[in-house]
C-alpha cells in the first residue's frame, strides 16, 4: 500500500503542477477568487494573494491559515513562502495530503490506506466540480497513477 499511496501522491502532484513544472496556479484570473472574507482573520496579504501554490496547489486563505498553524509558519501573512521555499511547499503538500479532506469525505492519505481508491484522492483535492468535470483530466491523472504504481512496483 505504501507504494500505491506514493504513486497516488505523485500522480496528483504531477497533475496539479503540470508535470511537475508549475509551482503556482497558471490561471491568474482565479487569483482574486481565493479569499474568504467571512473568516475573522480576513486576507491580510491581499485579495489576490491566496492562489494555488506548491505540489498540491494550496489555495484559499483558510488553507494558508490552517497549514501555517500546523507547520508553525505564518503563511496567512506570507503566502509567497509556499512558492519561494521548496521545503515549505512540500510540507504544505504533505500536510494537505495527510490532514485535509477538502471537498471530499476523507483525506487523500485515508483514501489510499483505507482502499477508498485513487478517485477519492482527486475528490479530496479538487472536489466533484471544476477541473474534475473534464473527463480527460481524471483519466490522465489515473493513467499517471497506474504508471507510477508500475514503476514503484518494479523497484
Amino acid at each position: 500500500m505504501k507504494k500505491q499511496e506514493a504513486a497516488a501522491f505523485l500522480a496528483n502532484v504531477s497533475h496539479e503542477t503540470g508535470g511537475p513544472v508549475h509551482v503556482v496556479e497558471q490561471n491568474t484570473a482565479n487569483y482574486p477568487h481565493h479569499c474568504d472574507w467571512s473568516q475573522p482573520y480576513g486576507c491580510p496579504a491581499g485579495q489576490a494573494a491566496y492562489y494555488g501554490r506548491g505540489p498540491i496547489q494550496l489555495s484559499w486563505n483558510v488553507n494558508y491559515q490552517a497549514a501555517g498553524d500546523a507547520l508553525g509558519i505564518d503563511l496567512l501573512h506570507n503566502p509567497s513562502l509556499v512558492e519561494k521555499d521548496a521545503a515549505v511547499a512540500w510540507k504544505t503538500g504533505l500536510w494537505y495530503w495527510n490532514t485535509q479532506s477538502g471537498p471530499g469525505t476523507m483525506t487523500p492519505h485515508n483514501a489510499m490506506v483505507n482502499s477508498a481508491g485513487f478517485g477519492q484522492t482527486i475528490r479530496s483535492i479538487n472536489g466533484r466540480g471544476g477541473r474534475c468535470r473534464v473527463r480527460h483530466s481524471v483519466d490522465d491523472r489515473t493513467d499517471d497513477h497506474r504508471g507510477r504504481v508500475r514503476h514503484l512496483a518494479a523497484r
